[in-house]
């Protein structure tokens, strides 16, 4: 049996009970914000066929559902998996899955990668395989969104530290920049029992994504700054978000 040596971050992290207590103060306000502008830029048809790739706990796939589409969710947390799967109906599926590895070909109208769900392996090649993958799912003429954190900011923010408790669990987050990554430190006191788990992102930036698609044969079509899809500056937006398509 694997043990949580041999996983990497996001399997031990993702899967731990920490994590959406960590959480739990996120609502559905932003997601919704975000998603009711996307929907309206990209103007999709009913019942268009929708994969939202590392989906978490279904909270995009479940409101992208709720607006009339087709959705397929999959994480590779398992236990995010049961959690979204219990709003799981006929037009709405959740499955456990890793995006290194090919889930289907020109199967799907939209594909989407939300909210820094990239950028998590050490090797750069696997980065590739994950945008491969994605332009391989969607149909010819379909679309892919990606919203990745904005890495020209983050590189000048430094270490940031904090301290939370939530329901008498006590967190202590710091982050730092080391070797072209961010790390987020989480330390965790549970009734004086304690643990350690990371949060690790590379820091891509435009030149890296656009690389990335270049080998993929995927057109940029534009590339937001924000959830408001403003345009994105490099110095000021929080976000880096593409919608690229099969050239």
């Amino acid at each position: 049996m694997e043990d949580s040596m041999s996983k990497e971050w996001f399997q031990v992290w993702f899967d731990s009970p920490y994590y959406p207590l960590l959480y739990n103060h996120r609502d559905n306000t932003e997601a919704i914000y975000f998603l009711d502008h996307l929907l309206q830029h990209l103007n999709p048809e009913k019942e268009s066929k929708m994969l939202d790739l590392a989906c978490g706990r279904g909270r995009h796939s479940i409101y992208l559902n709720k607006s009339g589409f087709d959705v397929t969710g999959v994480d590779l947390s398992s236990q995010s998996i049961k959690d979204a799967s219990e709003y799981s109906s006929e037009s709405l599926r959740f499955y456990e899955h890793d995006m290194r590895r090919l889930l289907s070909t020109n199967t799907y109208d939209y594909v989407f990668n939300l909210f820094t769900s990239f950028g998590y392996f050490e090797r750069n090649h696997e980065n590739q395989l994950v945008v491969n993958n994605m332009a391989a799912t969607v149909k010819a003429g379909g679309r892919i969104i990606i919203d990745f954190l904005n890495a020209d900011l983050i590189r000048y923010v430094g270490r940031i530290e904090e301290h939370k408790e939530v329901e008498g669990v006590k967190f202590t987050l710091y982050k730092e920049i080391r070797g072209g990554r961010i790390i987020k430190h989480i330390e965790v006191n549970d009734q004086g029992k304690l643990f350690h788990f990371e949060e690790r992102v590379s820091l891509l930036g435009k030149e890296e994504f656009e690389a990335y698609f270049k080998r993929a044969s995927l057109k940029i079509n534009h590339v937001f700054g924000d959830y408001s899809l403003n345009s994105f500056e490099s110095r000021k937006s929080p976000r880096l978000i593409y919608e690229v398509s099969k050239a």
